[in-house]
Formats: C-alpha cells, sequence, structure tokens
C-alpha cells in the first residue's frame, strides 16, 4: 500500500465521485478506477460501493482516507525540519483569498514572504459554506465568519484566527445620521439598503438587525463587491455593512459602530492538516500571524 493510493482514498471520500478526483489529481477516471482495484485486490477488501450513478468508500475506505491525511501530515511535517536543517524555505504556495480580507493582508503577507517565496493569488468571494471546498485545491485559504467558533464544516481542517475585524455601518456622509458616534438597529431601521446575496454573511447580519429593530430594511441592491457598495453609499442610494480595516477612508462614507447587536468577523486561514505542515505553508502561516498581529490582536479561541 503507497501513499498514494491512501491519497486516492482521501480525494474520493471528499470529493464524491471518480471523475473529481481524476481531474484534481491530473489523470483519467479509468485510471482511478484501475488503482482501487488493484488496491482492493492488495488488501482483500471492497473499498467502495454503489451509490447512485457513482460510487462512494466503504468504512474501510473511509478508515483508510482517514489514515492518508494522518501519514501525510507525517511526511510533511518530516520534510519541513529537513528544509529547517537545510536553512531555507523557499517554494510555492497557492492563495485562495476573499477580496476583502486580502486587501488587508495580502500586501504584508507578500512583502514579509519575499522572493524565496512564490504566492499564486486566486480570489474568491463565495458564501461562508463554501470555504471548505476551495482547501482542496488550494494550499491556503483566507476566509471570515461571523461566529465566534469555526463552522462545523471546518473541523477537518487546520484553522488559524487571524484577527477579527469589526463591521460597521456605511452611511452616506450627508445622511442626518452620520454626525453621530454610533446607531442602534431602531436608528437605521426601514432605511434603504445595499446588501449581499442571501446566503453570505453580512446577510445574516442584515436579518439580525432588522429582528432586533422590528422593521426590515429596503433593499435596493443586492452585490457581493464591497467596493460597489461603498460606491453605491457614497452617492446616497442607501446604507450597508462595511469592515473597517478594509474600507478605504472617503469623505462621501461615513463608517459607524452598530450598539445593540454583536458585529464583527473573524478573517481565518484554512488549510488541509497534512498541506499546513509543508514548510512553505508553515512558513506562509507564521507569516500571516505577524501580519494579523500588526493590525489587530488575534480573536481568543
Amino acid at each position: 500500500m503507497e501513499l498514494r493510493d491512501l491519497v486516492l482514498l482521501r480525494e474520493l471520500d471528499e470529493r464524491g465521485s471518480l471523475t473529481a478526483v481524476a481531474r484534481a489529481l491530473s489523470v483519467t477516471p479509468s485510471a482511478v478506477s484501475q488503482r482501487l482495484r488493484a488496491l482492493e485486490r492488495t488488501l482483500g477488501l471492497p473499498l467502495t460501493e454503489p451509490v447512485g450513478r457513482g460510487v462512494r468508500l466503504t468504512e474501510p475506505g473511509r478508515l483508510l482516507a482517514t489514515g492518508a491525511v494522518e501519514v501525510a501530515a507525517v511526511v510533511a511535517s518530516v520534510e519541513a525540519r529537513l528544509a529547517a536543517f537545510q536553512g531555507g524555505i523557499a517554494g510555492r504556495i497557492d492563495v485562495a483569498a476573499l477580496p476583502s480580507a486580502g486587501v488587508v493582508l495580502l500586501p504584508a503577507l507578500l512583502g514579509r514572504l519575499g522572493a524565496e517565496v512564490e504566492v499564486r493569488v486566486h480570489d474568491h468571494d463565495v458564501a461562508e459554506a463554501d470555504y471548505a471546498a476551495l482547501a482542496r485545491d488550494h494550499d491556503l485559504v483566507i476566509g471570515h465568519r461571523m461566529s465566534p467558533e469555526p463552522r462545523r464544516d471546518w473541523q477537518h481542517l487546520r484553522v488559524v484566527d487571524l484577527l477579527r475585524e469589526p463591521l460597521d455601518i456605511a452611511l452616506p456622509a450627508a445622511h442626518p445620521l452620520a454626525a453621530r458616534e454610533a446607531v442602534t438597529p431602531a436608528d437605521i431601521a426601514g432605511e434603504r439598503w445595499i446588501g449581499v446575496p442571501e446566503g453570505y454573511p453580512f446577510d445574516d447580519l442584515r436579518l439580525a438587525i432588522e429582528a432586533a429593530a422590528g422593521e426590515p430594511f429596503r433593499i435596493v441592491q443586492r452585490m457581493r463587491d464591497n467596493r460597489l457598495v461603498e460606491a453605491l453609499v457614497e452617492a446616497g442610494f442607501g446604507m450597508g455593512i462595511l469592515p473597517r480595516f478594509s474600507t478605504r477612508p472617503s469623505t462621501g462614507v461615513r463608517l459607524l459602530p452598530l450598539r445593540g447587536v454583536a458585529t464583527g468577523r473573524v478573517i481565518s486561514a484554512l488549510a488541509r492538516p497534512e498541506v499546513a505542515e509543508r514548510a512553505v505553508v508553515r512558513h506562509a502561516l507564521e507569516a500571516l500571524r505577524a501580519c494579523a498581529a500588526e493590525i489587530a490582536p488575534a480573536p481568543r479561541r
């Protein structure tokens, strides 16, 4: 039994189809099937079973898939110690980043890592539930969540909480409330609202504000990009939620803390456990922690 066979089972467990596994490993689906059959013959155990038009792992298959993570993590850890002994950490790392979190951290990260580490950045603005899936195809994922504790679907990943960023109510500078130091849900109830798609974390916060105020907003737009939200707020089309650290100072937009409803997001780095043990990824995580510490204290776990 080889590590590559265990990795194949792990990928099947997470990705759910032979076609997806073949795509991830850059082989053909028939090659995946052949390796699975050969491993089953070697072990004398069924590792997959049919379900619908596809297959899933049997109990022995899932056991080996879990073992793949453990073995790969040990191998990566040993390789990392060897790299440290040799006195240099270099390589390439693929980072998937939520744009509004990347604005805060990526410039400092790239500067801290230097030329020895090649960083390939991919921007992904996805729903909170989709960050775990991004870790299958990237070394590190920089995402966010609203809850103090990591999501249930992050439990199989290495989660490093980097910082807590306050979320403020963004108002046009000419709005009657803009001169205040803070607002409450009752102050902004029924206002025109520039929001995000349903299922996104900021929309959950909008629902909480409406519940506290007892009156819904008038939603005039839904969009993912915070810069677009900011532009429409500045133009006077409504108010919205913007993160404090990553919103550029503007004379046309006022950011006010919200009282009466807990706001804020936790920005985290996610990685598969075995990937997190790689020397270059360890190095990047340490650099991310250092960058975050310069912006705000790391949230307590």
